[in-house]
């Protein structure tokens, strides 16, 4: 099973993070193509969020198509910054004029949850808007990007999981050894994309979450943590850190403070209408 998919990641892998494909000669990165998508994706189905009308916040279309650049900056400077910061600052540190290397890849999730944190803020207080108001909505969106970025992933044939024998494992054999691993990045594809952007659409139209500013937030922080500490189970540690006291993962510890903002945000939210 996915014997089909053996060749296709093994030549991604062999490119590293730059693998893509061409156009007439113009070449596309898996990468790019997940960013441009899930931030399109995302503008457009918080539009349609708000036609609903399940928000009392009178955030309009017109504010979040002026956040949009907003949201990009915030993604990559925090994803770039993120992933030097946790995962490979010595590296960085020795190759400053690295940093810039975009195409190489090297982004974090938690980077890029902090980076775009700080942009709604900017955004909320010069625009006179609730600062959670905003991050609710895109909370309800973030599940399309992380998607799109996990298939990518997979693609790269890249952040592959441990070994297995299940029949759907995979081998990445040019950059993850002769052995079949679990496609870790499909399970976090599944989680953190297909499963939570279900679950937070069920909760804004069967229960109106969205009437309660910061609770869709809360809920986005709670579940991605858990599903990111299950994924982090089945995937290979990022070799240059390894596992972090004794089977946790950077992955997994920078998903413990997540998990705690959003039980905070349920708390405060059951205690007082924010």
């Amino acid at each position: 099973m996915f014997d089909k998919f053996i060749y296709l990641t093994e030549s991604a892998c062999s490119l590293g993070y730059t693998a893509g494909f061409s156009i007439l000669s113009f070449e596309i990165r898996w990468y790019a193509l997940s960013y441009i998508l899930g931030i399109l994706l995302g503008q457009k189905y918080i539009n349609y969020i708000i036609k609903l009308n399940f928000s009392k916040s009178f955030i309009t279309s017109e504010l979040i198509d002026k956040f949009l650049i907003w949201a990009i900056l915030g993604i990559l400077v925090g994803g770039r910054i993120g992933y030097i910061t946790f995962y490979n600052i010595e590296y960085y540190f020795n190759n400053p004029f690295k940093i810039f290397y975009l195409w190489e890849g090297g982004m974090s999730f938690h980077g890029g949850v902090i980076g775009i944190v700080i942009s709604i803020f900017l955004f909320s207080a010069k625009n006179n808007i609730k600062f959670l108001s905003l991050t609710d909505l895109i909370a309800t969106a973030a599940p399309i990007g992380i998607f799109l970025g996990r298939i990518s992933n997979f693609l790269n044939g890249e952040l592959w999981g441990r070994a297995s024998e299940m029949p759907w494992a995979v081998k990445f054999s040019k950059c993850g050894g002769n052995i079949y691993r679990h496609p870790s990045q499909l399970y976090e594809a599944i989680l953190e994309g297909v499963i939570l952007f279900v679950i937070l659409y069920f909760c804004i139209t069967k229960f109106k979450h969205l009437e309660n500013p910061g609770k869709i937030t809360g809920l986005f922080c709670i579940f991605y943590a858990l599903f990111r500490i299950i994924s982090e189970l089945y995937r290979e540690p990022d070799f240059q850190i390894g596992f972090i006291l004794a089977n946790l993962t950077m992955g997994m510890l920078l998903s413990i403070p997540l998990l705690i903002i959003g039980l905070y945000l349920i708390g405060h939210n059951k205690r007082e209408k924010i």
